[in-house]
């Protein structure tokens, strides 16, 4: 028989792909790969580097403390100092004069296998603060410092506090800008010259500034006063933590380098803390809101903020069981108050 005749060839571009063309797709694989791991490392390291640069506190008390319980709870306060403001940053944030430290914002972050808790603590609440007598909680902080603080929280409460974060004024705007503003709420309009605040009733966009206006202000909620700030406090707080851990943090790398390096402006640590408690706390931090969590006040029993003492330890006792799955709005609200 006659030989076979071999089959024609595919003209170049109607078959399979060209040596020309595989060469060119391994190319653009390698790159893509580079791309991602450059993309990786830049999400690893900078953090590392703006942890390099967080201060840190002195804050665990001497003597006797609770016994630590399961899950795990933090103290977050937000500290009154203007020391690290210029006299033009106190002019445009409306802070007023550097003079003494107290603590305009107290809060209790517990975090475990139920959903994680958010308990505003008044500054005005009495309470007994050890070697001074009943007081106000946020004379403690003034009289001594952190470590003061928490054990006269310790003491009130029973509930062994395993971290400790510290804000300033100046944090809160930074934290706020660094993650593109935050949405407030407000259910009226607000107008507090004192607080520098100026704002329409209903949901808004918020830039630094005006968060921190929000958060400090009560003179625009005479019948709540503290109780109302407390709840505008946990509003900011949780819009911040919300827009931290969002997907366009990540994905934006001019704010995911922004907002690191914000944190060591803006925050201080507890001594101990390293980055794997502190990234618990803000992953925490950002799982308070809606169907995520609970935020509430610490129970009270009256506008004078005296706590509610069978309300406020039953809520203590179950944060020391690690059982906020059972908390319910009796013990969990907004206010505080009785439901």
């Amino acid at each position: 028989p006659p030989p076979l005749a071999p089959p024609p060839a595919s003209p170049t571009g109607a078959g399979g792909p060209t040596k020309r063309g595989r060469p060119r797709a391994r190319q653009v694989r390698r790159v893509i790969l580079a791309l991602l791991v450059a993309w990786l490392a830049f999400l690893v390291i900078v953090p590392f580097l703006a942890w390099g640069k967080v201060t840190k506190t002195e804050w665990e008390p001497s003597g006797q403390r609770p016994a630590a319980s399961d899950g795990e709870n933090y103290l977050l306060v937000g500290s009154d100092s203007r020391a690290d403001l210029s006299a033009e940053e106190r002019r445009t944030l409306t802070t007023g004069n550097p003079e003494g430290q107290r603590t305009d914002t107290i809060m209790l972050l517990h975090t475990g296998s139920g959903p994680n808790l958010l308990m505003s603590i008044p500054r005005d609440s009495l309470v007994d603060i050890p070697g001074r007598g009943e007081s106000k909680i946020n004379a403690a902080f003034a009289f001594g410092g952190a470590p003061l603080l928490v054990q006269t929280l310790e003491q009130s409460t029973g509930i062994h506090l395993d971290g400790y974060v510290e804000i300033g004024l100046g944090g809160v705007v930074d934290m706020v800008d660094a993650v593109g503003g935050v949405e407030i709420c407000p259910n009226k309009r607000m107008r507090d010259p004192l607080a520098g605040l100026d704002v329409q009733k209903g949901c808004q966009g918020a830039d630094g500034t005006t968060a921190l206006a929000y958060a400090r202000s009560r003179k625009t909620n005479l019948k709540l006063g503290d109780v109302a700030r407390a709840r505008q406090q946990r509003e900011v707080v949780k819009g911040v933590g919300r827009k931290a851990l969002s997907p366009m943090t990540v994905l934006n790398p001019f704010r995911y380098y922004g907002l690191n390096m914000a944190v060591p402006a803006a925050f201080s640590f507890g001594e101990g803390m390293g980055k794997v408690s502190a990234g618990r706390f803000a992953l925490a931090l950002s799982r308070v809101n809606g169907g995520n969590g609970l935020t509430c006040g610490v129970p009270i029993r009256d506008l004078a903020v005296n706590w509610d003492e069978e309300r406020s330890q039953s809520l203590f006792a179950k944060i020391i069981a690690d059982d906020t799955e059972s908390v319910g709005k009796d013990l969990c609200n907004p206010s505080g108050l009785p439901q």
